[in-house]
C-alpha cells in the first residue's frame, strides 16, 4: 500500500525500505530509548494496579453518584428511559467527550506548569516511538492520567445511569463505549514509527497517528500542539492544532540540549526529583529544549562535518 514509504528512521525522516525494515526497523528497536521504554513500561505495570484500583473505586463511584445526586436534585427522580442504539450512541459520545477533555486540560497542564512538566518529561524523553511508548510515564504520572480518566468516564456514566435509573450497561459494549472501544484498537499507532495520515478535513476533528508524532518533535513549530487523546475539537478551540504535512520531520525526544539528562531508565525515573531541586534551590525551571528549523539544521550540518 504504501511501496516502501511512510517509515520514519530513529532521527524522524521518512524513508524508503524493504517490508520487514518498514515494520520493525532495527535503527529503532535496538535504540537505548526503545529499551528504556521496555523497563518503563515494567515499572509502571507493576505499580499500575495499586492505583488504578484505589482510584477508579474511590473517584468513580464518587463521581457518579455526586452527579446522579445533583441530577435528582434539579430534575427530581429518574425518568428511566429504555435504552436504544441511539442512547448507545450518545452515551459513547459523551463518554469520549469527557474523557477527551479532562485528558487535554492534565496534559496541557502538564506542559505548561513547570512542576507538572518534570514528571510528563519522562514521556516526552522518548527519541524513537514504539508501541511501548504509548506507556513510557513516571511513576507518578499515572496516578494523574487514571484519576483524570474515573472522574471523566464516571461524569458521563452518572448522567446516563440517572436517565436510564442504573441500567446503564445496556448502552456500552462489553461495559465499553463504542468510540473508546475504536479509540483502543487505534491507539498504539500514536506511538509508532509509521505516519498514519488522515484526509485534512477528518484531521480537523479526530487525531490521526501522524498528528502525535509532531506532538513528540522537538522543532518548536511542533511543540505544544495536539494535546488531546482522540478527538482535534479542543485543539481546535484552544488554537493548539497541528495538522503536519505528508511525510514532514519530526526529530523525536527533548531537544538536544537536555536529552543526555533523560536517556537511561535511571535518569528518567530519579528526573522530576531532580529537577524540582533545581526549581527550589536555583529558581532554575527546565524546560524541553526545543529547536526552530533554521537551528535544527544547522545542528544537523555540524554533526554531519564531524570527521568520523
Amino acid at each position: 500500500m504504501y511501496s516502501g514509504h511512510g517509515s520514519k528512521n530513529s532521527k524522524g525522516r521518512e524513508r524508503k525500505t524493504t517490508l520487514f525494515e518498514f515494520l520493525l526497523p532495527k535503527d529503532i528497536y535496538t535504540h537505548v530509548s526503545a529499551r528504556v521504554d521496555i523497563w518503563l513500561w515494567v515499572f509502571e505495570r507493576c505499580l499500575r494496579p495499586l492505583w488504578v484500583v484505589a482510584l477508579f473505586s474511590t473517584v468513580g463511584p464518587i463521581t457518579e453518584q455526586a452527579v446522579i445526586s445533583f441530577l435528582e436534585f434539579l430534575f427530581g427522580s429518574s425518568p428511566e428511559l429504555e435504552s436504544n442504539f441511539f442512547w448507545m450512541l450518545l452515551y459513547a459520545l459523551m463518554s469520549l467527550l469527557c474523557y477527551d477533555f479532562i485528558f487535554f486540560i492534565i496534559h496541557y497542564a502538564m506542559h505548561k506548569i513547570p512542576v507538572l512538566w518534570a514528571i510528563h518529561k519522562v514521556h516526552h524523553s522518548a527519541e524513537v516511538l514504539t508501541p511501548l511508548t504509548r506507556s513510557r510515564e513516571h511513576f507518578l504520572a499515572g496516578p494523574i492520567w487514571a484519576g483524570g480518566s474515573a472522574f471523566s468516564f464516571a461524569f458521563a456514566a452518572g448522567i446516563f445511569a440517572y436517565l436510564f435509573n442504573g441500567g446503564i450497561t445496556q448502552a456500552t459494549i462489553l461495559g465499553a463505549g463504542f468510540f473508546s472501544f475504536i479509540f483502543g484498537l487505534t491507539g498504539a499507532f500514536r506511538h509508532y514509527h509509521v505516519q498514519f495520515h488522515y484526509p485534512h478535513w477528518l484531521s480537523q476533528w479526530i487525531q490521526s497517528p501522524a498528528m502525535h508524532h509532531t506532538h513528540h518533535s522537538y522543532l518548536k513549530k511542533h511543540w505544544d500542539t495536539n494535546m488531546a487523546a482522540v478527538t482535534s475539537i479542543y485543539d481546535r478551540m484552544f488554537g493548539t492544532l497541528y495538522i503536519p504535512e505528508k511525510d514532514e520531520y519530526t526529530p523525536w525526544g527533548i531537544g538536544p540540549q537536555t536529552q543526555h539528562e533523560y536517556r537511561s531508565f535511571w535518569q528518567n525515573t530519579v528526573g522530576p526529583f531532580r529537577d524540582w531541586h533545581r526549581m527550589i534551590n536555583k529558581g532554575d525551571s527546565p524546560q524541553a529544549g526545543a529547536l526552530s528549523i533554521a537551528e535544527e539544521e544547522k545542528r544537523n550540518q555540524n554533526i554531519t562535518d564531524v570527521p568520523l
